[in-house]
């Protein structure tokens, strides 16, 4: 039987995959959303609290997505903006995220810099919202937990996904279903890439760490913590946060001789979480609620773009999750190529000018991946030095960090995630000679925040007119707009046509 065939399959449900089908779904576009976590096709979270630092300009992107998003999210976790960092156990020094900043409310527009949050709460929060768009007489989800993809192969005009779904009582059953276009979010062993025979290349960082959720009444601060070669855990580094429930995430390194199996154990975290507390004198139960001990890559595939296959998230690209740039840089890809697959599926846009819009997903998505792995890899360097001068170095900044500011700016516990600046994108258009701009923070290829979701437009802000797309980045900026000028830089930034 010929395959079934809808504009848009998306392969796994996690925060990338959810902001996809949705955003699409809110642009009137079809969306398959597949996943093959048993636990989620019986309607149980997925294990683990896995990511939980979200970034403000994530929360900013689900604020569009209709549902109250972005709100739910903050009301349920823990924001924070300060972090400390610690040498020995000695505090180095503090910074604020927002300093400067008037303290978001609860109803304020203004998101904090982060927030932690489960991420099986936040899957949750997008799962009803995907819901949301999967019912009603037109659905624009259809939303398949338990569906386990096992080949893909395309043709030019289409890809074909062989499908297995397993019944509430465990019964397994095979089909096809073709798309225009399938998007692999289907996380970092992805099913999708390796039935391609495609790869991801990077480097392999010989450490571990220990991932301990531990459940406790504690009165540390709603604070980033970390610290250096800490009296409680001699020579390695650790890092506290808290999340809701009254739920801490404590980061033991572990170094690489260490027996992952072994570590999991609950006799051996329970006595490094003692430490802890012992050393802070705190006197409480905990319970420990998860733990897990990875070791991690830097790393991406070469093209995020096959033909009719799209790679995004944990499938296109892994970093080490000091900094918060795994999930955040996944809702990113989401949002950055949501508008170009609506435009690209629209019935007037030419079939000429899909690859370059969808090239331009790869191109931008790409640049920015390499700058995560690019701040990733200093972080894990920083955090894990393997020679004798990369000790002597980091050990000389953190005592000139105590007194220096300058100094501050090279202590590297996981620089934290924000939106990539696009200096060199195929949709911009460079300012024109002789315009001055005073506000650099608005220069092309940064990123602005728009309170609602829309097409390309133009505003006008400080005298300067801006061509903003609809993920935020500025396309274009002129002190003196010609119409000739705008309608060529809104060609440009949507592939070809006016958008």
């Amino acid at each position: 039987m010929h395959p079934v065939t809808v504009p848009v399959i998306v392969v796994g449900a996690g925060p990338t995959g959810l902001t996809l089908a949705i955003d699409l779904a809110q642009r009137g576009v079809r969306v398959v959303l597949i996943d093959g976590d048993a636990r989620r096709a019986k309607g149980l979270p997925s294990a683990g609290s896995k990511a939980i630092c979200f970034a403000k300009r994530t929360l900013e992107v689900w604020d569009k997505l209709g549902g109250d998003l972005g709100q739910r999210m903050v009301d349920k976790g823990v924001p924070w903006n300060v972090g400390r960092v610690f040498l020995q156990g000695d505090e180095v020094y503090s910074f604020n995220l927002q300093a400067g900043a008037t303290e978001p409310s609860a109803q304020s527009s203004e998101r904090p810099a982060f927030i932690n949050l489960q991420q099986y709460y936040a899957e949750e929060f997008l799962m009803d919202r995907a819901q949301e768009l999967a019912s009603g007489d037109s659905p624009l989800i259809d939303i398949r937990l338990g569906h386990t993809v096992k080949s893909i192969t395309q043709d030019g005009s289409q890809a074909i996904l062989a499908v297995t779904s397993t019944s509430a009582d465990s019964v397994s059953s095979n089909y096809e279903i073709s798309s225009r276009y399938v998007v692999a979010c289907d996380g970092s062993r992805s099913t999708i890439r390796r039935s391609l025979g495609l790869e991801s290349q990077g480097r392999t960082f010989q450490d571990r760490f220990l991932i301990a959720d531990v459940r406790m009444t504690a009165d540390f601060p709603t604070e980033r913590w970390f610290w250096f070669d800490p009296p409680f855990h001699p020579n390695q580094s650790v890092l506290l946060h808290r999340q809701p429930d009254n739920v801490w995430r404590i980061d033991f390194q572990l170094g690489w001789d260490a027996d992952p199996e072994e570590e999991k154990k609950p006799e051996n975290i329970r006595p490094r979480v003692q430490a802890l507390l012992d050393k802070a004198g705190m006197k409480t139960e905990f319970e420990l609620v998860w733990a897990s001990v990875y070791t991690f890559a830097c790393s991406r595939m070469d093209k995020f773009v096959h033909d009719r296959v799209i790679f995004a998230g944990d499938a296109a690209h892994g970093v080490s999750p000091f900094g918060a740039r795994g999930a955040n840089s996944g809702v990113q890809d989401a949002e950055n190529l949501a508008w170009k697959l609506a435009l690209i599926l629209s019935p007037s846009f030419p079939r000429r000018r899909e690859s370059t819009l969808l090239a331009s997903y790869g191109s931008e998505r790409e640049y920015a991946a390499d700058d995560n792995i690019k701040q990733s890899t200093r972080s894990t360097d920083f955090i894990t030095p393997k020679s004798e001068i990369s000790h002597v170095f980091r050990r000389a900044v953190l005592d000139l960090a105590r007194q220096h500011p300058f100094a501050r700016s090279l202590v590297n516990s996981g620089r934290l995630s924000t939106a990539t600046h696009l200096p060199s994108s195929p949709l911009h258009t460079a300012d024109e000679p002789g315009d001055v701009f005073a506000d650099d923070a608005m220069r092309v290829g940064s990123v602005v925040h728009i309170e609602s979701q829309g097409d390309t437009r133009v505003i006008k802000k400080d005298d300067v007119t801006y061509l903003i797309r609809p993920d935020g980045y500025i396309a274009a900026r002129w002190n003196t707009p010609i119409a000739a000028l705008v309608q060529a830089a809104l060609d440009k930034a949507c592939g070809g046509i006016t958008c």
